[in-house]
């Protein structure tokens, strides 16, 4: 997926806070926070993949 977003920060546990968030808003990380050269904390997130469900119009992906 192309989506991609990113938390710029100016300390670590900042960085980690706003990871967080987006995690509970969905989000899985794919780059942990880290150390820029430039001075900042850095980390990013993609959506997380969801699981289509049983619906009428086909089975679906198993459940499990």
């Amino acid at each position: 997926m192309a989506i991609r977003v990113s938390v710029q920060a100016g300390s670590e546990d900042e960085c980690v806070e706003g990871l967080a968030r987006l995690v509970d808003a969905g989000f899985q990380p794919v780059m942990m926070p880290r150390y820029m050269t430039d001075g900042r904390w850095m980390a990013r997130a993609v959506p997380a993949p969801t699981r289509k469900t049983r619906t009428e119009d086909g089975p679906g992906l198993p459940v499990g």
